[in-house]
């Protein structure tokens, strides 16, 4: 134990941030993720307060050959923002946001969420491509790509990424940009934590306020109905519409009725950016396509939509992942959405159908590591549970979901939906690109430091 102590003194020494090590008061909380199934106990968490206290811990954790995971809101899905006996670097700590209305564009702090970055932004009615849980962390999403509802209008999140700050595994600082070190710009643009520690991220904005948006409730029965009403319908929608089919028990709020509370349903999360009266038009063929259980459709502020999960999805909540890439929408795929979808387990367990068409297709699939932009849906399985006696009940609906439509969708997925057990897909992943990808490894990280991620092995 005396190496490892004297790394922690030597970590102390260097950074102005707390570094919280196993017998402090603060240790348990500061090791936690927010997915409860990872119980892991790190050496030392340092809380950064600048860029200066994670180059040292870069450095140290190179020189000691230690793990090294980095923390921005700690929602990575196989737990990667924390590791046993290695470094952790958490920037929730970190977490301002400077708007420029002006040039549109908005510069945020690695630890920043989503709420965090929606509450600067929206005071000046902006906004950006984020995910659909506010308390998700904004580096973590746009290195992976960065799926939301406003992808269909203004791309993914790492379509709007201009620049980032980025230590890099020989203790440099950098900043990618289209001017200075594009090809790594290009990498951070859905090639995942591989290739460095981002510190901050600079983003174009949108004139994003008031949304026209919520959920649809119907009957199961109406799922192959809405499903293939869906799949003509977002073929050709205006971008300003975000929307998504689902299934979902029903949860305890006021505009469901009392009675239907915990009936498994289909639903349709509709979204669109503008008014009302243009919303209620864009979203008619959702309104006579079946007939409704629920319906909690109205304008409110673009946070407000982005934050309505949260309440399902609490820190330390246990839960797994997958994730897909689907060219079209099969009848042979509905059906099998219908047959595992109509299972699902609890309030906290879903599929979403993301569309990523519209903007998302502007980009070509070799312009940024995000390689499937001929993909026109993002599916995701998510079971998310309390109490560990369901883990192995919650993960085999989540795997026979994903196997039953792996037939109707391409080799790879979104790395921010795979899980710990998906590391044999990278190259499916990125296929065109896996190759540039290596090379860009090569060049800032070429021993691996960063290691605790969906990982192209240099």
């Amino acid at each position: 134990m005396a190496p490892a102590n004297l790394n922690v003194d030597a970590l102390r020494e260097q950074v102005r941030g707390p570094v919280v090590a196993p017998g402090d008061a603060a240790y348990d909380a500061a090791r936690a993720v927010h997915n409860g199934v990872f119980d892991r106990r790190p050496l030392a968490v340092l809380q950064a307060e600048q860029v200066a206290d994670a180059i040292a811990a870069v450095n140290i954790a190179r020189e000691n050959g230690l793990d090294l995971s980095v923390r921005g809101g700690g929602h990575s899905a196989p737990g990667f923002g924390t590791n046993d006996g290695g470094l952790v670097i958490d920037f929730s700590r970190m977490r301002s946001v400077h708007v420029d209305p002006k040039t549109k564009t908005a510069r945020a702090d690695a630890g920043t969420t989503w709420g965090d970055f929606n509450h600067a932004t929206h005071a000046f009615g902006l906004a950006t491509t984020g995910g659909v849980v506010s308390t998700t962390g904004i580096a973590g999403l746009t290195l992976g790509g960065g799926i939301g509802y406003l992808s269909r209008g203004f791309g993914l999140s790492c379509d709007n990424l201009i620049s980032a700050d980025v230590i890099t595994a020989d203790g440099s600082f950098v900043t990618a940009s289209e001017r200075e070190h594009p090809d790594l710009l290009w990498a951070l643009r859905g090639g995942g934590g591989n290739f460095g520690v981002v510190t901050s991220l600079e983003y174009r904005v949108h004139d994003v306020d008031q949304v026209y948006a919520g959920p649809i409730f119907y009957e199961l029965e109406s799922a192959g109905d809405l499903f293939r009403m869906y799949r003509e319908f977002i073929a050709d929608a205006p971008r300003q519409f975000g929307g998504f089919p689902a299934f979902q028990i029903a949860p305890p709020l006021p505009f469901i009725p009392e009675n239907r509370h915990g009936d498994t349903l289909c639903a349709a999360v509709v979204h669109w950016v503008g008014s009302a009266d243009e919303g209620e038009k864009a979203i008619k063929a959702f309104r006579d396509v079946a007939p409704i259980v629920a319906d909690g459709v109205g304008s409110l502020p673009y946070p407000a939509l982005n934050g309505a999960f949260d309440p399902i999805f609490p820190k330390g909540i246990r839960s797994y992942w997958k994730g897909a890439f689907v060219k079209e929408l099969t009848d042979a795929a509905i059906e099998a959405h219908i047959e595992h979808g109509s299972k699902v387990p609890e309030v906290s367990a879903t599929m979403h159908l993301y569309p990523i068409n519209g903007a998302c297709h502007d980009v070509g699939s070799e312009d940024s590591a995000f390689a499937y932009r001929d993909a026109n849906f993002a599916p995701v399985f998510i079971a998310a549970w309390d109490g560990a006696d369901k883990d192995a009940e919650r993960t085999k609906w989540v795997r026979d979901y994903y196997e039953a439509i792996a037939p109707h969708s391409e080799p790879g997925g979104y790395i921010n939906f795979m899980d710990d057990d998906d590391q044999g897909k990278i190259r499916d992943n990125y296929r065109q690109n896996y190759d540039r990808l290596v090379q860009v490894k090569r060049t800032y990280d070429p021993h691996n430091l960063f290691h605790l991620n969906q990982n192209i092995k240099p």
